[in-house]
């Protein structure tokens, strides 16, 4: 990976880190995103309690998740944490680390796109977007997401309009997708007709509305959008939609949402 960041990490920050070096009592490591970086873990910062044998939980050359306790930037010396990093901050680190390694990949497409050396294309993009952003996938979550002209931070007219093409078609927008159940049941003699055309009155809502049969009068419904708030209002009309024809024509009707 080519990003970088310049001088030494601030303290309470999550580091990507690469193991170098295991001894008896502590662990060495580079950090990844700071060239010219090192830091080292005590054995009481690997796991909680008492560890018999450090190599049980690293070894040379692992990619690991720190969070950085004290960093000493006059004599260079950085001390680390493994066992204070819990997994949701590790999973967010690592998603962060994947995203920016596939705004890599988009610019290199470019690269070979205009025929230029990988690396030259990766400086005059960077350059700039680093100007106002902290990475470069965040740039672009941005064009797709809230359709930022990548002109307007810079970049020269026919360099943007090729990258953002590339973007778009690598980077999709983000979407939230939540669910639920629904119980339907009539004693009228057109009591399928009634379920049915209380169902489309759901998918009616809204295009964003999925519905399934599950069997024995039990239907799915997904709702798929851009924010958990448009998707629940979504939800919330279908549902409405759905009982109150149900009660309309004295059937039953009950719904039971889906845990996030």
């Amino acid at each position: 990976m080519l990003f970088s960041k310049t001088g030494e990490p601030e303290e309470n920050e999550l580091v990507l880190c690469t193991v170098t070096k295991v001894q008896y009592h502590s662990v060495f490591c580079s950090l990844d995103e700071y060239k010219n970086s090192s830091g080292m873990i005590h054995i009481s910062e690997v796991s909680p309690g008492r560890i018999r044998n450090i190599r049980d939980y690293v070894k040379e050359g692992k990619k690991v998740v720190c969070l950085t306790l004290k960093v000493d930037k006059q004599r260079g010396h950085i001390d680390l944490s493994l066992r204070r990093v819990n997994d949701a901050q590790r999973r967010r680190k690592n998603s962060e680390i994947k995203q920016e390694q596939k705004a890599e990949k988009i610019i290199e497409l470019l690269a070979l796109n205009i025929k230029k050396p990988f690396k030259e294309i990766y400086k005059k993009v960077s350059e700039i977007i680093f100007k106002e952003y902290e990475m470069i996938h965040l740039s672009f979550e941005d064009v797709v997401e809230n359709n930022v002209k990548l002109e307007s931070l810079g970049l020269e007219k026919k360099l943007a309009e090729k990258l953002t093409k590339i973007v778009k078609d690598k980077i999709k927008p983000k979407e939230v997708m939540i669910s639920g159940e629904f119980s339907l049941t009539s004693y009228d003699e057109k009591g399928l007709k009634i379920i049915k055309t209380a169902l489309q009155k759901a998918e009616k809502v809204d295009e964003k509305v999925d519905i399934s049969y599950k069997g024995g009068g039990h239907y799915i419904i997904r709702i798929t959008a851009k924010e958990y708030k448009e998707a629940e209002n979504i939800l919330k009309k279908a549902v409405d939609e759905t009982t109150d024809f149900m009660n309309s024509k004295k059937g039953e009707a009950s719904f039971e949402r889906y845990e996030k």
